[in-house]
C-alpha cells in the first residue's frame, strides 16, 4: 500500500479532528483508507463493478453526512454496517426484496454480529487485500492503487506511469481479476481467518 503522510494518524485521532474543527478534508483521509473495503462489500452484494463503485460513491456522501449529526465510537465496523445495509436496500430495491442467497446467509447466522465480530471481519478483509495486493504485479499494483485508491482517471495513470492507455486499462482489470483470485485463494488456504 503507498504511504501518505497521514498514515501515522489513526482513524480516530482523525475522526477527532473533524468533530473538533468540521473539517471534510479529515473524512477524507478516513474514507481514503476504506475505499478497497467498501468496494469489495458492495462488489460482494452487488456483483456488478458500476453498480459498486456507484454505491461507495453515495456511501462516502452518506458517512460524511451522518457524521455531521453523531459520533461513531467504532468506525470500521460501522462504516461496514452502512456499506452492507446500502446494498441491501440497493438490492431490496431492484427487486423488491432481498436475493434469496443473500437473505439465507443472513438468516443463517445465530443472533446479530456484535461490534467485535463486525470489526475482526473486518480486520481480516483489509489485510486480505493488502496482503493480495502486494502479490501483484509491480504494473497491475501500481495502475490498481492508482484508480482505486487515489481515485485517478485512467487518462491520469497513464501520464503518471507512461503506461499506454491500452495498457493501463489492461493493468487494472487483470490486477483486479488477479486480486479476487488471490483472496480467494487465501481464503480457502485459511478459511478460519
Amino acid at each position: 500500500m503507498i504511504k501518505g503522510k497521514n498514515d501515522h494518524i489513526t482513524d480516530q485521532e482523525l475522526l477527532e479532528k473533524f468533530y473538533a474543527d468540521q473539517n471534510n478534508e479529515w473524512l477524507g483521509i478516513v474514507l481514503e483508507r476504506y475505499t478497497l473495503l467498501l468496494l469489495g462489500v458492495c462488489m460482494k452484494y452487488l456483483k456488478n463493478e458500476d453498480d459498486a463503485k456507484d454505491s461507495v460513491q453515495q456511501i462516502f456522501l452518506k458517512v460524511i453526512q451522518e457524521l455531521h449529526k453523531y459520533k461513531v465510537e467504532y468506525f470500521k465496523s460501522w462504516i461496514y454496517m452502512v456499506a452492507k445495509n446500502h446494498c441491501l436496500m440497493k438490492l431490496r430495491d431492484k427487486h423488491g426484496k432481498i436475493p434469496v442467497e443473500i437473505n439465507e446467509k443472513l438468516m443463517s447466522a445465530p443472533g446479530e454480529e456484535t461490534d467485535e465480530q463486525v470489526l475482526k471481519q473486518t480486520d481480516q478483509t483489509l489485510d486480505l487485500m493488502e496482503e493480495a495486493l502486494k502479490e501483484l504485479n509491480p504494473e497491475q499494483k501500481q495502475c490498481v492503487t492508482l484508480f482505486y485508491l487515489q481515485k485517478k482517471t485512467y487518462q491520469e495513470i497513464n501520464e503518471m506511469t507512461g503506461f499506454t492507455m491500452l495498457q493501463v486499462k489492461s493493468y487494472i482489470q487483470n490486477g483486479k481479476r488477479n486480486l479476487r483470485i488471490l483472496i480467494e485463494r487465501k481464503i480457502k488456504e485459511n478459511p478460519d481467518r
